[in-house]
């Protein structure tokens, strides 16, 4: 589904749990966190927002710490030392207690309140994303993902159009039943082609992408390339050799 539609219920969702890795955004974290407790807040009963400080050697812990003083919405998670950036997105959604689970970057390249777009879909699908309609990034980024995406698709099978878009929604059963083992960038991947074998419904939107406030990308790093694709062909021998697990009993879903 490409429609854009926004959410038209005033009736709000049970909960949901926000997941932020961070690795050294001292200047973006603070105004993401605070961004996602006003826009959540109109859509979901409960929300907690949960920054994963991954080993930032900047004053990202420091800001977290002072925001979660200050917000009982924020429960952060610290590594005392980095893990990349599958690692990050693993504790914040294996973290998260509530119902719904969305998750998303914190360098500001996405428009929280566009998770309206989500929410119409997420009623009777298992998986909600989006992809970036007009991607906000320079060329060599561009091209690296269209080369991952056309052999993520070729070897999986996913449907999605923007496997990496760091926009999606999961209800809770979803992450309940699969199991990430990827630290690095393959993190999406791994997670979107166990859903699929699992038979998981999954619906798409586009959504806007801006290019980042400050800061610098790290995902352009040769060497996070190289492991992405090494993982990418470890996790296609696991999944080809594998009986798809049966979905697990989650929360209840509103």
């Amino acid at each position: 589904m490409t429609t854009i539609t926004t959410a038209t219920t005033s009736k709000k969702l049970s909960s949901v749990s926000v997941v932020f890795p961070a690795y050294n955004e001292e200047l973006n974290i603070e105004n993401t966190i605070l961004k996602a407790i006003e826009v959540f807040s109109k859509y979901f009963e409960e929300v907690e927002v949960i920054p994963v400080n991954d080993g930032s050697s900047d004053k990202t812990g420091e800001i977290i710490d002072r925001l979660q003083k200050e917000h009982k919405e924020v429960h952060p998670i610290h590594h005392p030392q980095n893990k990349g950036y599958g690692g990050a997105v693993k504790s914040g959604l294996f973290g998260g207690k509530n119902d719904y689970i969305f998750f998303s970057d914190s360098d500001g390249q996405f428009d929280l309140e566009e998770v309206s777009l989500l929410l119409p879909l997420i009623k009777d699908n298992d998986i909600a994303i989006g992809f970036r309609a007009h991607r906000a990034d320079p060329w060599h980024r561009k091209l690296n993902a269209f080369c991952w995406g056309t052999l993520v698709k070729l070897l999986f099978g996913i449907k999605a159009k923007d496997i990496d878009c760091a926009f999606k929604l999961f209800k809770r059963e979803v992450i309940d039943s699969v199991t990430l083992e990827s630290n690095g960038a393959m993190v999406s991947t791994e997670l979107l082609a166990q859903a699929g074998l699992m038979k998981f419904k999954l619906a798409q939107v586009g959504v806007s992408h801006y290019p980042r406030q400050a800061g610098e990308q790290t995902g352009a790093n040769p060497w996070v390339i190289l492991k992405a694709f090494i993982e990418l062909f470890k996790l296609y021998g696991k999944l080809k050799h594998s009986t798809p697990a049966p979905k697990k009993a989650g929360a209840q879903n509103q």
